[in-house]
Order: structure tokens, then sequence, then C-alpha cells
């Protein structure tokens, strides 16, 4: 099982010697790291340049293959913002088959999925797609994960208001939801896996486990969105302050699930997820109930499958649009994409591309991107992928084609807003605990992060396969410069994560900037 978790400009070069020569005071620190005995295993590739003149700074099998990680998300986001543009909003409309009589619907209600990642579950009272360093879609792998102050269900409220506006108070017929815009598929990596064109709260239901004031009682256990879709069967102990927290989640039939275990009194309260098996009945339940919460009967039940049928899909131009739901600009699914490495937005991500271009596949949005990156300068042929979040087996790139393509990007009018998503170090995202508070490099670096780990069932530990950081800095001196980090192949003791190898690449962007000339 693998875990996506936070988860490149030519340089002349003798071979076996790092660009910056191996007894300058960078090489020779840097070195000291990536030769730990617990990286005798492991396999490095790094490589630091000018960003303004491309001068290779240092560098170390730059142009050798190394799985991504995460970092792959640098380049199915940079082709998804070509593809749709910065401003681009998803336009969710709301389509009625039948005549209206008296307020009364004698037909159905029909949501077109069109690719809206968030449907309006992310946004506050700004525009703006909130987020949380530690995102809720992995909060079953830690116990640091919180909710953003957002309503979940803004997006379907909204819809049922206009709805409801246009006079129709009962809908005698069905509620649909058509999923029909790419073909259905699986992300790779960590989080919720189904990737369709419908998504709602990132199609999980949260769980909020809170302890109680006294040892021995029930935790609280709550749910948002508030739904009967979905049955729970909770059972959590509050326990001593000194007892370890366990909280598990467990399948418990369609539409069902268990919740298992202990909190510590005094805690805080706890996040964890159950994923959703079928999105477009999610919705369609939700949306039910949103509709009736509006004042707008709904004959239909949100328990069951629905029993109308959908339209032929070049027949919407004859039926009338009662409602639409208009998304933040595109410019913010990439910011939270890149801050929190949401594996099921940047997996879907090659969709929307696909979309965009009349196609439906994964691997049509792939090709797209292939000519993307062509048309960058990158040799496509260097590199592979097989996804767009980096779980994928397939993925592979160099540091030189990492590099290659911030340079690239930083020439381009939407880079301002594509680097604003990346995460800062030791500030927010995926890089907020890299470095303590008093790191001179905190803040200086602007970089995402990747990943990735096999359970090693044989010796009872975790491989980890990757982990890597690529971006930008401006060093102590005022110098800007591109960076591409990878180790990959680093067995892990047991009782040790990858956050020790976090750190390493927090120590080493500390020495990259206090030490590059």
């Amino acid at each position: 099982m693998s875990r996506v978790r936070n988860t490149l400009v030519p340089c002349l070069v003798f071979l076996l010697l790092p660009c910056a020569g191996a007894g300058s005071d960078l090489a020779t620190r840097i070195e000291a790291v990536i030769s730990r005995a617990e990286y005798r295993p492991a396999h490095w590739g790094i490589l630091i340049v000018d960003a303004e003149s491309g001068e290779t700074v240092y560098a170390h099998d730059p142009d050798k293959l190394f799985f991504p990680a995460s970092t792959t998300k640098l380049y199915s986001c940079a082709a998804a913002l070509d593809a749709l543009g910065a401003d681009y909003r998803f336009e969710t409309p709301v389509y009625r088959r039948g005549t209206v009589k008296d307020g009364r619907l004698q037909g159905d209600l029909i949501l077109v999925a069109q690719g809206d990642l968030t449907l309006g579950g992310r946004t506050d009272a700004n525009g703006r797609m909130a987020f949380k360093d530690y995102d809720h879609i992995y909060a079953n792998g830690n116990s640091r994960a919180e909710l953003t102050d957002t309503d979940p269900l803004a997006g379907l409220k909204s819809l049922a208001q206009q709805v409801a506006a246009t006079g129709i108070h009962h809908v005698q017929g069905d509620v649909l939801i058509d999923d029909r815009l790419f073909t259905h598929s699986r992300g790779s990596g960590s989080g919720p896996g189904l990737l369709t064109p419908i998504v709602v709260n990132d199609n999980v239901v949260d769980i909020v486990v809170t302890p109680a004031d006294k040892p021995g009682k029930p935790a609280s256990v709550r749910i948002r969105p508030e739904t009967a879709f979905v049955q729970m069967d909770a059972q959590v102990d509050t326990v001593g302050e000194a007892e370890r927290l366990r909280v598990d989640v467990r399948s418990a039939g369609p539409h069902g699930f268990a919740v298992r275990g202990r909190i510590p009194i005094k805690a805080k309260p706890l996040v964890r997820i159950y994923a959703v098996d079928d999105p477009a009945q999610f919705a369609r339940a939700l949306f039910i109930e949103a509709l009736r919460g509006q004042g707008v009967g709904v004959s239909a039940s949100p328990l069951q499958a629905p029993a109308a049928q959908l339209p032929e899909k070049e027949n919407y131009t004859n039926l009338s649009r009662v409602a639409v739901f208009a998304s933040p600009p595109f410019s913010e699914i990439i910011k939270v994409t890149l801050k929190v490495s949401h594996n099921l937005y940047a997996s879907t991500l090659p969709l929307l591309i696909a979309a965009k271009n009349g196609q439906k596949t994964v691997a049509d949005g792939l090709h797209q991107q292939r000519r993307f990156l062509a048309d960058l300068g990158i040799d496509a042929e260097s590199i592979s992928f097989g996804g767009g979040a980096g779980g994928a087996n397939a993925d592979a790139v160099t540091p030189r084609a990492t590099v290659h393509l911030l340079r690239a990007l930083a020439k381009r009018a939407d880079y301002k807003l594509f680097h604003a998503g990346l995460p800062i170090l030791g500030v927010d995202g995926t890089l907020a605990d890299a470095v303590g508070p008093d790191s001179p490099a905190r803040g200086k670096v602007h970089a995402k992060t990747g990943t990735l780990t096999w359970d090693d069932l044989m010796n009872g530990r975790s491989l980890l396969t990757s982990k890597a950081l690529a971006g930008t800095m401006t060093t102590a001196n005022g110098r800007p410069l591109i960076v591409a980090l990878y180790v990959n192949g680093v067995p892990l003791p047991k009782g040790v994560t990858s956050t020790r190898e976090g750190k390493a690449l927090g120590e080493l962007c500390e020495i990259i900037y206090q030490h590059a000339p």
C-alpha cells in the first residue's frame, strides 16, 4: 500500500563532479548531509541553479530519474492552469425536465456536474478557498487534521435557494446527478481516491470526536455534513490524560461506518473521515436535503437510487435551466492543491484537461500535458507520468526537468498565481513544520513537497520511496535560486517516520540559504 502525504536549464559538468566544485563550502555541507549513514542505500538527486541566469550552483545526479512523489503536482497544476486559465470558473447548472403547475414540478431536477472540485465547500467570506496545513482528507493518518471554517454544502444550498426562487415548491419526479463529463477513474495515493465530476466536501464525511469531561464517559461523535445518507455506529471512550489516543473508522456496509476507540480527556477534537463509495449518490442525497431545507418538497427518497434516467446530452438545450453555481477562480483550486498536496484534486486535473479538449480519460489529459511541457522546451521523453498526484508507479522525473519547468513557468503571465500556491518553509502548508520558528531560512523558500512510502511487511517498517522538495529560494545574500531535491529508497527503522527526511530537506534549505555563493 502506498501513501502520498504531502507528500529542472542545462549545466556543463564533468562526469561525477558537482557543478559547484567538490571543495566549495556549499558542496561540502550538502554532501555531509546526503552521505549520512541512513542514506547509504538511498539515492540523492539535487540541482540548484540561479533563477535569473540559469547558472548551476550545485548538482548531484541531476539527470537521473527519481520518483517525484507529490512534486508531480508542479507539472499537473501547471498544465491545468494553462489549459483552463487562472480566471476560469466552473459553472454547475441545474435543469428542470417537465412542467411546473401551481408550484409543483411534474418532472425531474437534474444537476449537471462540471468538475467543480469544491462546490463552494471551501469558499470563505472573501471568496477565497480556505485550507488548513493538515487537511481533513489525510485525517485518518494523523491526529492534527482540522476542518476549515466553511460550509461544505454552500454550493448545493445556493442551487436549492435558486430553485425555490423560481417558484418550484415541490418536485414530484426525481432529483438526478449527471456525472458523465469524463470517465470515472481512481487516483493514486492516500485520501479519497474516486475521480468523478461531482465532488462535495471532497467526497468524504467528516467525523469529529470530542472527549467528555470525565474519563469513563463516552466521547461525543458527530459528522459533517449531517445527512441521513450515511449511518454511523460510534463507540469511543474518554480515557485518562496520559493514555494513548486511538480512533479507527471501519466500513460497515453500503453508506455505513463504525467508529471505535478512545480519546484522552482534554484532547482537542479529533477529525477522522469516511470516504463515500458513490459520490453521485452522496451528492444527490445532500441536494435533496438542501432542497427540503429551502422549503422545496421532494417526493424521491435520498436513501434510494434514482428511478428516472438521464437525458441525452444534446437534449439539455431543450430543458429550462433553473439554477447555476459559479466557483471561485481556478487559481484558488491550484493554491489549495499545492499548499496541502491535495491528491484528489491533483489526480482529477488530467481529467479536467481532457474534458476541456472534448476528451474523457486520464491518458487523454496526460497527452495534453505532454504537449504543454514540450511547448515549454522540456524533454518529455526524459520523464514519465501515470497520473496527476504523484503516487503512480510510472511517475519519474529528473531534477533537471523540474528546474527547467520552474524556470519556464517564471516567464508566464500566470506564474505569480502559481507561485503563490507553493507552501512556504516554516510558515504554511506541507512545509509549515519543516524548520523551526528561529530558522534563518524560514519564509525564504516557496516549494512543493513530496512523500511516498510503502509498507515493508517483511521487516515491519516503512520504505521511504521518495522524499522531495522543489521550488524557489532567496538566499541570505539576496540571490534567487531554483532548487530540486530528491532522495529515493530510504529504509525507515521501526518508529521512524518520513518526518526525519522532511527535517533533512529543511536542513539542506538552511545550508543553501546561508552558504550559496
